[in-house]
């Protein structure tokens, strides 16, 4: 869904666990902000900065766009992974070609798992407590 009003600018969402992040694609030398930091400073870990960087790798779209992210929710690698995702999907926003290649690599398939809640009557998700048989 590109802005109507700007073309030269692709939004997308991406979601992961508990994570939402709202992203936006414009042309550029390639950097990435997220919630107003760089992301280097934001991430920290460069394997979540290796994360961000994997669609355009895929596309060989790389150093092509800047990315200015707004992420909430969950903690710093379920945040790459949905930057990563919505990263994605922009660019198959962008350029319809793009999509069967990130398709083929899994990036445009929603991670859905998320926390399984914790059930009465047990101290957790799938944990029971001891059995006593007598």
């Amino acid at each position: 869904m590109a802005n109507e009003t700007d073309t030269n600018r692709w939004y997308a969402t991406g979601k992961r666990k508990t994570a939402i992040a709202r992203v936006w694609l414009t042309p550029g030398k390639g950097e990435a902000t997220v919630n107003g930091l760089a992301a280097a400073d934001y991430f920290g870990r460069p394997t979540s900065l290796m994360i961000i960087s994997q669609p355009f790798a895929i596309t060989e779209t790389t150093g092509k766009f800047d990315v200015r992210a707004s992420v909430l929710g969950g903690g710093k690698a379920a945040q790459a992974d949905a930057v990563k995702y919505g990263i994605a999907k922009a660019l198959t926003r962008f350029n319809k070609d793009l999509r069967p290649p990130l398709k083929k690599a899994g990036f445009l398939t929603r991670d859905s798992r998320i926390k399984e809640r914790k059930k009465y009557g047990q101290p957790g998700a799938r944990k029971r407590f001891q059995y006593s048989k007598r």
